[in-house]
């Protein structure tokens, strides 16, 4: 969803007019929450922090080894959550 919106503003979009364009096919309240923290840009106090995302991250992984199963998309958020906790971001909001 955060990819969503910053490819939106990058071609001219207001977040605003994105993001009720989106409620309307994913209207949910974790869709609701999230979409305005992002609009708003409201990243702290964080509601997740990324530190908390890596370290559920890795344990999917450790289930996914665990049943032989692959989870690409997972790695790549390890990969993002780590390069973040490692540039001292662990405690703003894992959506940022």
């Amino acid at each position: 969803m955060s990819e969503a919106f910053i490819f939106a503003q990058k071609n001219g979009i207001e977040p605003q007019s994105f993001f009720d364009v989106i409620s309307t096919f994913f209207g949910s309240p974790i869709y609701d929450n999230y979409g305005s923290i992002m609009v708003n840009e409201e990243f702290e106090p964080a509601g997740f922090k990324m530190s908390l995302g890596l370290k559920d991250t890795h344990l999917a992984l450790e289930a996914a080894q665990e049943a032989d199963a692959s989870l690409p998309l997972a790695e790549l958020a390890k990969e993002h959550f780590s390069k973040g906790v490692e540039n001292g971001l662990e405690d703003l909001d894992w959506q940022r």
